[in-house]
């Protein structure tokens, strides 16, 4: 899958599955954030041992890792990640970080619908993100993608600088937002033919 889409400044990336040759390409995009961007994420995506795990997690067939190019220069990253078999089998968790200078593009919807539809694919009823409390800014965008918050787990995780943060979890039904966006999720601009 390569797909070529617009963003609201009228420029044109190519969202496409992560491929095994990636690993330069992702290094660099994650050294290339702040800080500030980086210190919410689950780990260590500076160093190249850890990005290295990430891509081959792909080949567990639990893993759909999804990319944004330009120039041949990764600026946004997305995963679907499936639950294991049994009780959360119907679920998966979505995990989305874009480059700042493609922030506020409409790039972040793009990629996450395009991650909606792979879920669909793997019959994924529901959808998780797991967010530090401090990101009000992503929580406001996946609220506008249909999540509503679930829980809220006080001091549950520490950020990169060992500060302990409550973790939101927020939800999104995926039948319910097929059935409220309708006919949006399968002929506007932002979808194309494989």
């Amino acid at each position: 899958m390569r797909k070529g889409v617009k963003l609201k400044d009228e420029s044109e990336v190519f969202i496409r599955e992560m491929h095994a040759d990636d690993l330069d390409r992702s290094l660099t995009f994650f050294r290339s954030l702040s800080d500030g961007d980086r210190a919410y994420l689950r780990r260590d995506v500076t160093d190249r041992v850890v990005v290295r795990e990430r891509i081959e997690r792909v080949n567990s067939g639990r893993v759909f890792r999804l990319v944004a190019v330009v120039d041949d220069k990764i600026v946004a990253d997305g995963s679907l990640e499936l639950e294991a078999h049994g009780w959360k089998e119907h679920m998966a968790e979505i995990r989305l970080i874009v480059a700042p200078e493609f922030q506020r593009k409409g790039l972040g919807t793009l990629m996450a619908r395009e991650l909606y539809l792979l879920a669909a694919s793997k019959k994924v009823e529901e959808i998780i993100v797991r967010i530090m409390a401090p990101q009000k800014g992503v929580q406001a965008i996946f609220k506008k993608l249909g999540f509503h918050k679930e829980a809220v787990l006080h001091h549950y995780v520490k950020d990169i600088a060992g500060t302990k943060q409550d973790l939101v979890v927020m939800r999104c039904d995926l039948e319910e937002l097929w059935q409220k966006l309708g006919d949006h999720l399968h002929d506007s601009d932002w979808r194309r033919t494989r």
